[in-house]
């Protein structure tokens, strides 16, 4: 009986704003960062405990446990948040296609957020978007796509992701370690100090 009040409920919010399963979906197919549930709680409107229910559904069939296909994807807890990711047994075909399709240089932008992840790493996304007061999502995609950064752990309790740059990066600046990057300080002006208070 609960299923088909669930059910009903369901269909009676579907044309307004959909589903909160299919407001998940959406929602976490944006996300760069695993998200808590109450975060995604907040996100979609509804309650924490439809919110679990709902993400049970969602793995249970993208793994196909209900007789459907396993997708290509899953979603996936890690650091105390969901987020989706591509089974492991696709990585290296992601990584061919992802590596196929990279730009031969970098942008402007990506060389600034990849020069403040190389000074200030560890650092998570939304830190890097507070230095250089611009959103950082997609340039963040290419470095990693690129392998030049790489995430090194998900904050416990926020489950922020935190980043930091790569051995391939280093070859590519032709350096042994991070300790032989020039100085920052003489590359600043008057924003010197606010640079250094913000990893603080």
């Amino acid at each position: 009986m609960s299923d088909e009040r669930t059910e009903t409920a369901e269909r009676v919010d579907a044309p307004a704003g959909g589903t909160v399963t299919q407001r998940l979906e959406a929602v976490l197919m944006i996300a760069d960062e695993p998200l808590s549930v109450v975060s995604l709680a907040t996100a979609v409107g509804a309650p924490v405990p439809a919110v679990r229910q709902a993400i049970e559904t969602l793995v249970a069939d993208y793994d196909g446990a209900a007789g459907g296909p396993v997708r290509g994807f899953e979603l996936r807890e890690v650091g105390g948040g969901w987020r989706f990711y591509v089974r492991e047994q696709f990585d290296d075909l992601v990584a061919d296609f992802v590596g196929g399709q990279a730009p031969a240089r970098l942008s402007q932008a990506a060389l600034e957020t990849l020069a403040v992840i190389a000074y200030k790493q560890p650092v998570t996304r939304s830190q890097v978007a507070s230095i250089r007061a611009v959103n950082v999502d997609s340039v963040v995609r290419t470095l990693l796509a690129r392998g030049l950064i790489t995430e090194l752990y998900a904050d416990p309790e926020t489950g922020a992701v935190n980043y930091g740059t790569t051995d391939l990066l280093l070859q590519q600046l032709g350096i042994n370690s991070l300790d032989e990057l020039p100085p920052i300080s003489p590359l600043l002006d008057d924003g010197a100090d606010g640079f250094d208070e913000l990893t603080a």
